[in-house]
C-alpha cells in the first residue's frame, strides 16, 4: 500500500478487537518507531497490551473500547515539539495503516500509567496514539473547502492542489482543520490557527501535504 492510499483509507478507529499486535507487524512498527525517534529526536515508545490508560470515564465518555496498545508520543520540551510531534507521529500512523492497523490520535481521553513507559529528565508525555486492529475502518471525516485554508493567486498548480487535498484528509483535534496554506511560486507556508491543539495539527497536516504535492515540487517557507 503507497501512503497516498493509506491517507484515502485512513479513518481515525476508536474500537478494537481483542487481537494481539505480533510477529512480522509488531516488527516493523517497531522498527519505524526507532526510524522516527533517530530523525526527530523523539521519544516515542510502543505500548502492548497495556488496557488501564483507557479504561476511565473519560476514555469511554471519548468512545474508546477494547484499546489495550497505544504509541506514547514523548518528547523533551522545546518550541517545536508540537509540530514535531504531529509530523513524525503522523509517520507513524499511515505505516500503521499499510500494515493493516487502526489508529486514533488522543490527547486528553486516557489515563497516564506509571511504568508504562519511560520519560527521561526534561521529557513530558504529550499524547498516545490508540492502535491496533478495529472492529471497522472507521468513517470519514467533513472537510472545509480548498478556498477556506489557502491563500493563493491566479494560477494555483495541480501539486499544490493535490497537497491540499491530503491535507484536508488529515486527522485534527476535533476536526477542526485550522490551518492555512500560503502559496508563493514554489514557496509554500504552513500557518496554524488559533486552537486546541493547532500546532501538533500543523505537523500533521504538512506531511499529508508533503505526500499529495511531492517534495520535489516546492519548498516549505
Amino acid at each position: 500500500m503507497e501512503l497516498l492510499e493509506a491517507i484515502m483509507l485512513r479513518h481515525s478507529v476508536r474500537a478494537y478487537e481483542d487481537k494481539k499486535i505480533e510477529g512480522p507487524v509488531r516488527e516493523k512498527l517497531q522498527q519505524k518507531i526507532e526510524e522516527c525517534n533517530r530523525e526527530s529526536g523523539l521519544h516515542m515508545q510502543l505500548v502492548l497490551d497495556e488496557p488501564k490508560a483507557f479504561d476511565s470515564f473519560l476514555a469511554h465518555y471519548g468512545k474508546f473500547s477494547g484499546v489495550k496498545n497505544y504509541v506514547a508520543v514523548v518528547g523533551k520540551k522545546s518550541e517545536d515539539l508540537d509540530e514535531t510531534c504531529g509530523y513524525y507521529g503522523e509517520k507513524l500512523v499511515l505505516y500503521a495503516q499499510t500494515l493493516g492497523l487502526n489508529t486514533c490520535w488522543v490527547g486528553l481521553t486516557y489515563s497516564k500509567v506509571k511504568d508504562a513507559f519511560v520519560l527521561e529528565d526534561g521529557e513530558k508525555l504529550y499524547c498516545v496514539i490508540s492502535i491496533g486492529y478495529g472492529t471497522t475502518q472507521g468513517i470519514p471525516h467533513k472537510s472545509k473547502p480548498f478556498e477556506k485554508v489557502t491563500k493563493t493567486g491566479r494560477d494555483i498548480p495541480d501539486w499544490f492542489r493535490e497537497g491540499v487535498k491530503a491535507a484536508l484528509l488529515a486527522p485534527t483535534a476535533v476536526n477542526q482543520q485550522k490551518f492555512t496554506f500560503i502559496l508563493e511560486d514554489k514557496k509554500v507556508t504552513a500557518k496554524p490557527g488559533m486552537g486546541f491543539y493547532s500546532k501538533m495539527d500543523l505537523g500533521i497536516v504538512k506531511y499529508h501535504f508533503e505526500i499529495g504535492a511531492g517534495t520535489d515540487n516546492f519548498i516549505w517557507k
